[in-house]
């Protein structure tokens, strides 16, 4: 089964930064997030990268916490 794709979304003013990525390709996502606060043609700044890169370690965090709770969940009722 394949994975559905995930996004980080920032609203600045009246622009929408919209990153999309497969799941387990975070290292990706991080490194366009750098590109585009190094292009000077854009608004998204490194502030920008630095939220949108908290929201991602949230989410992974997130993430980690539901598997680990099933794990516990699946241990508890084999047991």
């Amino acid at each position: 089964m394949k994975q559905k794709r995930r996004q980080l979304v920032l609203n600045k003013g009246t622009e929408k930064f919209i990153f999309r990525y497969e799941p387990g390709r975070e290292d990706e996502l991080l490194d366009a997030l750098i590109a585009q606060a190094k292009d000077s043609c854009t608004d998204f700044d490194w502030f920008d990268a630095a939220v949108l890169s908290f929201k991602l370690t949230q989410s992974l965090i997130g993430q980690a916490d539901d598997l680990l709770r099933e794990n516990t969940d699946k241990q508890i009722h084999a047991n």
